[in-house]
Parts: structure tokens; sequence; C-alpha cells
């Protein structure tokens, strides 16, 4: 089975925005789309489907969380092209499951009007798929998504989750994610430091990060799935919580180690530990060992990113690290795309920023 796997450019900031094709002439050809970037990256897509991809409608579109920088593209992908299904979570289908953890006297109705006034571009998706027979799907573990399956989030813990949304009311719950006490001395330490030596068998990255991911960051949608006897990871914005529960559900599926991966939230160090890169992507190998890809979307203005420590340490685990920043980038199995100048891989970094 042929594919291409395309992570295009997002402008000058953060976001994601990747277009997924993947079949055979017999079968025939699926074209998986998974986050849109901010409003202007929407367009960038367009355009991308119609040189490499004339004619195609999209079998699945998929948004990994409701956050601004892969939502907000997505509408005008959504409005140019048939989409026959769209997956996306949206809190307020939730509401009378947490209403409970709320500020203020929401009734029902209420809390779901607030929860869609704090998310108009979720708002916007759900009216113009219904208004083009676009099937709205959510989006849990188990779930399969063409030959994709949904890793996480768990529909539990999606909606454990949602009361430490930035984007719902302010609720009883905010002490669920405050620092503990290590972390915060761990975090301090780290900060009263200017810089950090790495080398090959010292790896700097935290066990515990803190602060810790956001909690829409941790309800990142995770996809896994098989295209030509390789692995194919995504990870969108998820951290550490999300990464273990796909992880566990791997497990329990027998699925084989992925041969490419995305690099979580840009590469950002508070998204993943050495813990949970070993159950990933495999113990820290010797050096020059290379088995397998990740990609990273990286503003064209963020060349901090992706952070040193997170690089090394899957270039420590044998997989080769590419940034997409202004251009985009493709891996791909079969033909590929006809003339695309391929780009250098990021280099190990001895000398790297601390927090």
């Amino acid at each position: 089975m042929a594919y291409e796997i395309d992570f295009l450019p997002v402008g000058d900031s953060y976001g994601d925005a990747i277009v997924v094709r993947y079949g055979d002439e017999t079968s025939g050809y699926y074209l998986h789309v998974v986050d849109g970037g901010r409003s202007d990256t929407g367009q960038t897509i367009i355009n991308h489907i119609d040189r490499f991809y004339p004619g195609y409608f999209i079998d699945h579109m998929i948004l990994s969380h409701a956050d601004n920088d892969h939502a907000c593209g997505l509408i005008d992908v959504l409005r140019r092209f048939d989409v026959k299904n769209l997956w996306m979570n949206r809190p307020w289908l939730y509401a009378n499951e947490v209403i409970q953890h709320f500020h203020g006297n929401y009734t029902l109705a209420g809390l779901i009007d607030e929860m869609k006034k704090r998310h108009p571009y979720l708002v916007e998706l759900e009216n113009i798929a219904e208004s083009k027979g676009t099937q709205i799907h959510e989006a849990f573990q188990g779930n399969c998504i063409g030959r994709f399956r949904i890793l996480a989030p768990s529909r539990h813990r999606y909606v454990d989750l949602i009361s430490e949304f930035e984007k719902t009311p302010t609720s009883y719950r905010a002490e669920y994610r405050a620092p503990s006490q290590l972390g915060l001395l761990r975090s301090l330490k780290e900060q009263a430091m200017k810089r950090l030596e790495e080398a090959w068998d010292v790896e700097t990255l935290s066990d515990n990060p803190q602060p810790p991911t956001s909690a829409s960051n941790e309800s990142c949608i995770v996809q896994y799935a098989e295209l030509d006897n390789r692995g194919v990871l995504l990870t969108a914005d998820v951290g550490p919580e999300g990464l273990t529960e796909a992880a566990d559900y791997a497990n329990a599926l027998n699925l084989r180690m992925p041969g490419f991966v995305q690099m979580p939230h840009h590469g950002s160090r508070h998204n993943v530990t050495p813990a949970v890169l070993d159950r990933w992507l495999g113990p820290r190998k010797a050096k020059g060992t290379v088995i397998g890809t990740a990609f990273c979307s990286v503003g064209a203005n963020k060349p901090e990113y992706p952070r040193g420590q997170v690089k090394n340490a899957f270039i420590r685990r044998g997989f080769k690290v590419f940034a997409n920043r202004e251009k985009w980038i493709s891996h791909y199995s079969g033909n590929g795309h006809p003339g695309v100048v391929p780009i250098e891989p990021e280099e190990f970094d001895s000398n790297v920023e601390a927090q």
C-alpha cells in the first residue's frame, strides 16, 4: 500500500496541518486530513490538494483537539471540498456529565450555550458539516478512521478533562492540575540553569515536566495506522498522560512499534518524558543507529523548536527528526511526490536551552 504523509507549513507561529493519502490502484486511494492550522493555513491545504490530488474528495477530516491553531484552517477546507466524515469532539455534548464541576448557577442549557460561545470555530465546523451532509463522529479510543485507529483519548478521560479546559468556565477543580511541590522544585532548579550540557549518554529531558501539559492538549486524538508494513503514529499536541494511555491500548492490541512518529506539540519539552518515549520508540540506541522517522510541525518564526532536549531524545532512540518550518515535507512509501526537494534532518545538539 503506497502512502504519502505531508506536513504543510503553518505560518510563523504554531499549528498542525497534515494531509495523508494511502491506497493502491486496485482498491482505490483515500484522503485523510488531520488538523488545519490557523485560518490562513486553510488555503495552503486547499492548494496542496488541488495540486497533488485533483478531483479527490476527503474521506476523513480529523480535528485533533479544540485549539485555534488546529481547528480554524479546517473551516475553509470543509467549505471547499466534499468531506465524507468529520471527526471531532465537542465538549458541550457532555455538559450534563460535567455540570457539577462549574461555578455559577448554570442550567444545562446555559452551560451548553457558554461552551459553544467559547468554541465558535467548532460550532462553525458543525454547521457547515450539517449543511453539506458530512457525517460528524465522536472520536474516542477504539474508533477506526479508515486504516487509522484511535488510541486515545478514552471517552472517560476526555470527559474528565473537560472541566479543566481553558475554554470552559472556571471550575471547582482548579487544583486538579496544580504542579506538585516536587515538580515545582525541579522546575525552579531548571530555571536557575542557563544552559544544559547533553551528551549521547547524558539525557536531561525531565521525568516530570512542569507545568504539565494542558488539559486541552491532553485531550488530543492520537491515531495509529499500519501502512505498507510500517506503523504510523500521529500525536498532535498530546502530553505524557495521553501518550501513556495510547501506549497501554497499543500494547493490549499488540501493535508494532511505529516507524513514523509525529513529534508532539511542535517538539515541546512539556509533552514527552524519557519513560514515555522508551515505551513508544524503544530504549536509547548506539550512536548512528536509525530505525525510524519523526516529523515536527514548526512555525517559520520559531527557530527554538523542536526543543533541543526533545530532538536529542528522539535521535538517541534511532529516529531522524525533520521539521517543516517554512516548507512542506513528505514521508512516503511508493513514488511520493515528484520534484520535492528533500530537507536535511535536524542534528544532535549538545548545548541546549534550559527552562
